[in-house]
């Protein structure tokens, strides 16, 4: 259903932004490559709370500096965009029947935790964490790139064989995708989603969609749930990004897990044998303390 003529001028203004500041063309820009022992793809470097990006080593940047508000990002540390329908009651759903709202909610609610694993997927580290949510009956959300998930569509399928679920997590991992204009974040969300769900073959889709870094905007939301994409937060950070050790990583969880549900971790971007680790303690832990394990909500 198509929004009310004032957004749709709005979309159109963006648009010729758009086109002004790429030359005519707005799209996405894979820039580096990943040097890890994952081999090609991209390296995602971070930096804050919200796994903002810098330009570390081995880094992928994110793209001229953009001028943001106190503490260096507009976006919040559990992944919602600020705005007044970001959290709490579901915003009214569109045609596909998606809320907008941000996700910070399991499905089963109670005393339960939705594990999720962004910036994949990676031939190296994937099958290694689904070895141990398979070891430990847990089905987890994976927030993939786009063209991670299009250079290794059996890492995809693999996922989805196991009974995992998809999560869009755009196609360059652009944390500043939310100063930028409304045509550029549709093309980061669509076409992931599409690279993502042809790489899972078989009628896959994908459920979610994570903004890199917490990027979210009232516009990119209500695209992605207009293709069927709940936007997908998180309460707990794990920061295995910087890989400060395995206990680290067990503690943050057990200390976050006040803020809600949904705990985040990584399966690309580097190397992640600490990941892994931290979930073999963490896993069986959360079970012992009466915890169950769900999917977010949809």
């Amino acid at each position: 259903m198509a929004r009310p003529t004032a957004h749709t001028r709005r979309i159109v203004m963006a648009t010729a932004t758009a086109a002004v500041l790429t030359g005519g063309v707005a799209a996405a820009v894979f820039l580096g490559s990943d040097t890890s022992a994952d081999g090609p793809g991209p390296a995602l470097a971070h930096s804050s709370t919200t796994g903002k990006s810098d330009d570390k080593p081995g880094g992928r940047p994110s793209g001229p500096a953009v001028p943001s508000g106190p503490g260096g990002d507009d976006s919040a540390p559990d992944g919602s965009d600020g705005s007044a329908d970001s959290t709490g009651p579901a915003a009214p759903a569109g045609s596909t029947g998606i809320s907008e709202t941000i996700d910070h909610a399991t499905e089963s609610g109670g005393k339960s935790v939705s594990i999720t694993i962004d910036d994949g997927p990676s031939p190296v580290w994937t099958p290694k964490i689904l070895a141990v949510l398979k070891q430990y009956g847990v089905k987890a959300t994976f927030c993939m790139i786009g063209p991670q998930a299009k250079a290794n569509p059996a890492m995809v399928k693999q996922v989805v064989a196991a009974g995992h679920r998809l999560c869009d997590h755009t196609v360059s991992h652009d944390e500043a995708m939310n100063k930028k204009p409304v045509a550029y974040q549709s093309t980061e969300v669509l076409d992931a989603q599409k690279m993502i769900e042809q790489a899972a073959g078989g009628g896959a889709k994908v459920q979610y969609f994570r903004a890199p870094g917490g990027a979210f905007t009232p516009d990119n939301r209500h695209i992605a749930a207009g293709h069927g994409m709940r936007p997908l937060g998180w309460n707990v950070d794990t920061k295995d990004w910087k890989q400060p050790g395995t206990a680290a990583i067990v503690n943050t969880v057990k200390q976050q897990l006040k803020n809600g549900p949904i705990v985040l971790f990584h399966d690309g971007g580097g190397g992640r044998a600490q990941t892994v680790e931290a979930l073999k303690e963490l896993l069986p832990w959360l079970s012992q303390q009466g915890y169950t394990f769900s999917f977010p909500a949809v």
